[in-house]
């Protein structure tokens, strides 16, 4: 931080001026708890994982960050082919003019289908034409491909309600029938979404002791006991002071990032961060600025700006300054630059939050997200924030921390002074999940490791399958979520169908979720499935490529096979 550039607590209207070296000293420091006296106040069945190589527990002591940062990465798709490129953006212009075609003829022949889009008894329309023509001409078009009904856990396998549409996805019917696949959509990383084995006996044994919900807010009568034990296990396995378990996971974002930070405020914004953290950065009314999508250079180029002009008109010292990243991007399987992050963070004092809702239980050897893919002390990191739905199987999130943080969120936070305590079996999924990975249940002390590295080995040997085969993939190496480019808006639903044919279930994904000519369908694997599984999943997905021509480096791989023969 530059000279007499000045950062306030978390948690305190107290300015306080940070000293002339700042880059120089260690970040500690300024983030350590300070007594209040103080002056400066700083502030079929469920398929189980299969066997995999076993070993002990790994030891929960940190270590030191490693002094090798990753190389600075551009986020750039793969060489586009110019037709593919061309095709793609002529596809959506013809599907947007085609929709106001329909629209201009549609409200002169038939008017009764567009009474909703128009004035009536004086009520102007809720929805306006403008505003719902990509959800009424191409949403629709690809309605069948979302919201499915699921009629089973949704572990490696589920069984899909089936139903049939007659007038275009306006509707649907069910056929009162169950279609078995094989489940590469859901956020089941490690394979907890069960019914039965010794999770599920834990809910069953918690909710017969207290019940299913305490029917109340935390700061009233909903701070149980079980709910107590869970955030301390919770911040032990971060490694954290303490920890706030809130029983919604997008409430863990919106509703506590307002108590955070506040008009006066800066929000610095990786620009792909997940909606959660946007709508929490808006609520907060603090300004907000946004960087390129992992781009350390171009974050650092934004917080010299922000720290040399401070705020606008009056170009005051902002309050606070707060850098919001993600641990691992759900729609790109890309991991934040967490090293480089905090090299930032010491040079320039700011407060760092890290969302891991895809990260936590999915990255590192001990499964603690995105500090121990890295090796990097989570004390390092301000606000760690996680969710449960992913990969421990149940519901809600947290947010770790030092333990005046949490005393704060305890009292401030919306999602803690006005939303429901995390239900009994929520919490009993969650702790018994976690006990697991982290070796303490006795009678289960290896299972968590062996799904950890199951998952690992699904998730390389996945992605390095499709790379063969000579698609056009995203994310890192180790990322349990495989995007698979598709670009033209026509081969979205194409694949999800060809997909449902052959009994696998799939999410594609199109804009405004992603750029509007990286169209993807984002593959999600777990420790549940098993070698046959992704064997099958390849095979079926290697032929829909063929099919529908999205093998865009098949002649870069038959050039490499040709080299090494």
């Amino acid at each position: 931080m530059g000279k007499g550039q000045r950062s306030q607590p978390m948690y305190s209207n107290e300015i306080i001026e940070a000293p002339q070296d700042a880059g120089k000293l260690a970040s500690s420091g300024v983030f350590q708890t300070v007594p209040a006296s103080s002056s400066s106040l700083l502030g079929h069945k469920d398929v189980e994982c299969g066997p995999v190589a076993v070993s002990a527990p790994a030891e929960t002591k940190v270590q030191a960050a490693p002094k090798e940062i990753p190389h600075e990465k551009p986020h750039e798709v793969q060489d586009i082919p110019f037709f593919t490129l061309m095709t793609t953006y002529l596809s959506f212009l013809l599907l947007v003019v085609l929709a106001h075609f329909e629209d201009f003829f549609g409200k002169i022949f038939m008017p009764k289908q567009y009474l909703q889009l128009r004035v009536q008894n004086g009520y102007a329309p809720m929805v306006s034409d403008f505003e719902s023509l990509w959800s009424r001409h191409v949403y629709a078009r690809m309605r069948d491909c979302f919201n499915r009904p699921i009629g089973s856990v949704a572990g490696g396998h589920v069984n899909l309600i089936d139903r049939v549409t007659r007038d275009y996805n306006r509707s649907f019917q069910f056929t009162g029938k169950l279609q078995n696949v094989l489940n590469l959509a859901s956020y089941n990383y490690l394979g907890f979404a069960q019914s039965e084995g010794p999770c599920a006996d834990k809910v069953e044994e918690a909710m017969r002791e207290h019940g299913i919900t305490q029917a109340s807010s935390r700061v009233e009568t909903g701070r149980s006991k079980l709910l107590v034990e869970t955030e301390e296990m919770v911040a032990r396995f971060m490694g954290t002071e303490a920890a706030i378990i809130v029983s919604m996971g997008y409430a863990t974002n919106s509703l506590n990032m307002p108590s955070l930070v506040s008009k006066g405020c800066l929000i610095i914004s990786d620009e792909l961060n997940h909606s959660s953290l946007i709508a929490g950065a808006r609520l907060s009314g603090a300004a907000i600025r946004v960087f390129r999508h992992n781009n350390t250079r171009d974050l650092e180029k934004q917080l010299r700006r922000s720290i040399s002009q401070g705020q606008p008109r009056t170009h005051r010292p902002w309050k606070k300054i707060m850098v919001v990243v993600e641990g691992l991007y759900s729609m790109e399987g890309e991991f934040c630059n967490l090293p480089k992050i905090i090299e930032l963070r010491n040079k320039y004092k700011f407060y760092l939050y890290v969302d891991e809702a895809h990260s936590v239980g999915a990255m590192g050897k001990r499964g603690r997200g995105i500090c121990d893919h890295f090796n990097v002390d989570p004390r390092e990191v301000d606000i760690l924030m996680g969710t449960f739905t992913k990969s421990f199987g149940a519901a809600g999130g947290y947010i770790a921390g030092s333990k005046a943080l949490i005393e704060h969120l305890r009292l401030n936070s919306y999602a803690a002074v006005y939303a429901e305590a995390m239900s009994v079996p929520v919490l009993a999924q969650v702790s018994s999940s976690m006990r697991m990975i982290m070796g303490e249940d006795r009678e289960h002390a290896l299972e968590g490791q062996q799904r950890l590295d199951q998952l690992a080995l699904n998730s390389q040997y996945f992605a390095e399958g499709l790379k063969k085969l000579g698609f056009m993939t995203l994310g890192d190496p180790g990322s349990p979520i495989v995007p698979l480019l598709l670009f033209n808006p026509a081969k979205m639903p194409a694949f999800s169908r060809e997909c449902l044919k052959r009994n696998i279930a799939v999410v594609v994904v199109s804009y405004p979720a992603t750029p509007i000519i990286t169209g993807r369908v984002r593959f999600c694997i777990s420790a549940s499935h098993t070698r046959e599984d992704l064997d099958y999943a390849l095979e079926q997905v290697s032929e829909i490529g063929d099919k529908l021509m999205l093998k865009f480096h098949k002649d870069v791989i038959n050039q490499d096979t040709k080299k090494l023969e």
